[in-house]
């Protein structure tokens, strides 16, 4: 079977499936010619990241394929109701970047706590001259030890969220409309662990206890963070969103902030993205990266084993 790499993968996933007799075409094939090097090479599976379009009409014209692979946990640019329905198995790798957007949440925490996004970009404009002024300025960062985190999506990333979180000595509360409890492991170097069982409970009892909140949702038709829920919130909340733009509305995002309810806010994904609106990237109270919570070496690594092995099972089945 034809395996077409168009995102790319790691190494040891291309040698995972070839080492199963699969035959892998690791290229970037440009949208507009997809269906015809599909069609051409009768292409059985494809593996996408978050740019190359898999939408209805590429479906019903290449049905040679019997399998979309997505890169991460993000499948925006693939029509999935769609291709299940017409016979297409789709999977992704949501396990493997857990651990890499979990630190990246932390990242984020530790650095707005000590206002560390706001001192790097001041420092080399008016360290020299105004060294003890800044000093003042950033004198009162807070702890996160003994603070309550608020995770809203209990799946496999906010579990992984709650371990760091718990290993900091955090309070953790979650709430999830599918997941009603579940065993957070928490491994040491050493081979010993500890478990800690976590109910979930309501978004409105979330928000209204938490010190920080992160969110790991999938995509929504509706926002889930606006207005009224802001409104919830203790008053100098932080808040993270490395999950969807569409999950929170930036605008009030905004508001929170400009009237002290929201304190720190740390943003890796955004309704306009790729072109963030300028009122965020110009606000000096968020912290902000470009879509990279599950883009480390270790995460894109273990993504390429993830999804061969998925590859494997479907289409050898």
């Amino acid at each position: 079977m034809k395996i077409l790499v168009n995102d790319g993968i790691s190494a040891s996933g291309i040698q995972a499936l070839e080492n199963k007799g699969f035959e892998v075409i690791h290229t970037k094939v440009a949208q507009e010619q997809l269906e015809n090097y599909i069609n051409e090479h009768t292409i059985d599976a494809i593996v996408v990241g978050n740019t190359t379009q898999i939408q209805q009409e590429l479906i019903d014209a290449c049905p040679s394929i019997k399998l979309i692979a997505c890169l991460g946990t993000e499948m925006d640019t693939i029509d999935v109701a769609y291709a299940i329905d017409n016979g297409v198995h789709v999977v992704n790798s949501e396990d493997a970047s857990a651990t890499s957007i979990a630190e990246l949440v932390f990242a984020h925490l530790f650095g707005m706590v000590r206002f560390l996004h706001q001192s790097n970009r001041e420092m080399p404009l008016e360290g020299e001259m105004r060294f003890n002024a800044l000093k003042k300025q950033y004198s009162q960062g807070t702890e996160l030890r003994g603070k309550t985190l608020g995770i809203i999506g209990f799946n496999t990333v906010g579990q992984e969220v709650a371990k760091t979180a718990i290993a900091l000595g955090m309070e953790v509360i979650a709430t999830d409309a599918e997941i009603d409890s579940a065993t957070i492991t928490i491994p040491f170097f050493d081979g010993q662990s500890v478990d800690f069982f976590i109910e979930t409970e309501t978004i409105d009892a979330i928000v209204s206890k938490s010190d920080f909140i992160t969110i790991h949702l999938p995509a929504q038709e509706a926002y889930i963070i606006e207005a009224s829920l802001f409104d919830k919130m203790k008053t100098g909340v932080g808040i993270i969103n490395t999950s969807h733009g569409s999950v929170l509305n930036e605008v009030d995002l905004v508001k929170a902030i400009e009237n002290e309810k929201v304190k720190y806010a740390g943003l890796d994904v955004f309704e306009s993205q790729p072109t963030p609106e300028i009122q965020l990237l110009m606000n000096p109270e968020i912290s902000m990266t470009p879509n990279i919570a599950s883009l480390t070496i270790e995460a894109q690594e273990r993504a390429g084993v993830e999804l061969a092995n998925k590859i494997i099972e479907f289409l050898s089945e």
